[in-house]
C-alpha cells in the first residue's frame, strides 16, 4: 500500500508530499489510519535543523487517527481504537524525571515528526507506547490541535502560576487557545500581536486588552499598569523584550515558542524587580487529559481551517510569513 506523506527531504531541505510504501508494524508498533493532523510552528523549527535523526522525515505531531492493525506483542490497544500522536512519543520510563511525572524532559525521549516519522500522512506506523487515548465525541480536525497547541497553551498558563483576577499577556502563536484556557481560569487577558486580524480575533474571543506587538510592552505598562505574567507563544525573538517590559514587579515571563535566535537578558531589571523567567514545554500527562476534557465539553474550540495534504508545503510557507489565522489542519 502507498500512503501520501508530507516529508522533509533533508535537513533544511524542501518539504514535499510523497507516496510512501507502507510496511507491516513491527513488534510493539501499530498501524494508524490518520483522520487529521495539525500543522504546527514546531514543524518549521524541525525543518530548520542542521541535523536530523531520520531523512526523509515525515513531519507532524498533532495527529488523530484509528488503529488499523497491531504488531506482535502490543497490549492495551485494539483495532478501531481512536488515538492521538503528540510531539512526545516515548521516554525511558526509568529516570528521575519519568518517575516524577516530568517525562517530557527525559533526555532519552523520542518525538513524532522529529526523531520518529510523524502524523502528516494517510497511514502512520508508530510505537504503541507513544500513543494517547483521545475523546471519540470530537471531530478529528478540531481535536488534532489539542495534541500540541492545546497541551502547550494549557501548560504555559499553568506555569504562569496566577490566581483568578490577575492579568496575563499573551504574545503571538497559540494566543486563541491560551486565551480560552486563561479565561477558563478566571484570568484577565491581554493579547499582543503584530497582526491586526489576529488582534480582532482575540477581541471577539474575549480579550480585555489588545496591543500592537511592536509597542505592546510600553502600552501594557504605561496604560494598564503592567501584567502579572507574560507568555511568549511565538518563536519570534522580537516579542520577548516587549513581554519583558510589560511585567509588573515580581512578574513572571513564560517562554514557549522555540527559536534559534538569541535574547539578551536585562539583568538589572530582572534582579531589582524580582522577575522570574521560566521555560514551558508541553506539560504533564494530566494537563493533556484536562485539555481533552475541555475539548470534549466544548470549552476549548480552536479556530480551524481544513486542507488536503497536498497543500502542506504551501501552508508551512504561509505560517512562516504569519499569514495563518488559528490552526491549519490536514484532514484525510
Amino acid at each position: 500500500m502507498i500512503a501520501r506523506a508530507a516529508r522533509l527531504q533533508a535537513p533544511r531541505g524542501a518539504i514535499a508530499v510523497d507516496g510512501v510504501e507502507l510496511r507491516e508494524p513491527s513488534p510493539g508498533e501499530v498501524l494508524v489510519r490518520m483522520e487529521a493532523c495539525g500543522i504546527c510552528h514546531s514543524d518549521l523549527f524541525v525543518a530548520a535543523q542542521e541535523r536530523l535523526a531520520v531523512t526523509p522525515l515525515t513531519l507532524g505531531h498533532e495527529g488523530i487517527g484509528r488503529i488499523e492493525s497491531l504488531g506482535p506483542g502490543v497490549t492495551g490497544w485494539t483495532a478501531g481504537d481512536r488515538v492521538g500522536m503528540t510531539f512526545l512519543a516515548t521516554t525511558c520510563g526509568t529516570c528521575e524525571l519519568c518517575r516524577s511525572g516530568r517525562e517530557r524532559f527525559c533526555a532519552k525521549q523520542t518525538n513524532f515528526g522529529f526523531s520518529l516519522h510523524g502524523a502528516l500522512t494517510e497511514y502512520a506506523i508508530a510505537p504503541a507506547a507513544g500513543l494517547v487515548r483521545v475523546p471519540t465525541n470530537v471531530e478529528a480536525a478540531a481535536l488534532a490541535p489539542m495534541c500540541c497547541a492545546g497541551w502547550t497553551a494549557f501548560g504555559a498558563v499553568r506555569e504562569a502560576g496566577l490566581q483568578a483576577g490577575q492579568t496575563v499577556a499573551l504574545f503571538g502563536g497559540l494566543g486563541h487557545l491560551a486565551l480560552a484556557v486563561a479565561r477558563s481560569k478566571g484570568l484577565r487577558v491581554a493579547v499582543a500581536d503584530v497582526s491586526e486580524a489576529k488582534l480582532e480575533m482575540a477581541r471577539a474571543a474575549g480579550a480585555e486588552i489588545t496591543a500592537a506587538g511592536e509597542s505592546a510592552g510600553r502600552i501594557l505598562q504605561k496604560e494598564h499598569g503592567g501584567v502579572d505574567a507574560a507568555i511568549v507563544l511565538t518563536g519570534s525573538a522580537a516579542a520577548i523584550p516587549q513581554a519583558f517590559k510589560a511585567l509588573k514587579r515580581l512578574g513572571t515571563l513564560v517562554l514557549v515558542g522555540v527559536s534559534l535566535s538569541q535574547y539578551e537578558l536585562p539583568l538589572v531589571d530582572t534582579v531589582v524587580k524580582g522577575l522570574q523567567i521560566r521555560g514551558s514545554y508541553l506539560g504533564p500527562k494530566e494537563d493533556l487529559e484536562s485539555v481533552f476534557a475541555l475539548a470534549s465539553a466544548g470549552s476549548l474550540q480552536p479556530h480551524v481551517e481544513c486542507h488536503e495534504i497536498g497543500k502542506t508545503p504551501e501552508l508551512l510557507e504561509q505560517m512562516k510569513r504569519g499569514e495563518i489565522l488559528g490552526r491549519a489542519v490536514i484532514r484525510f
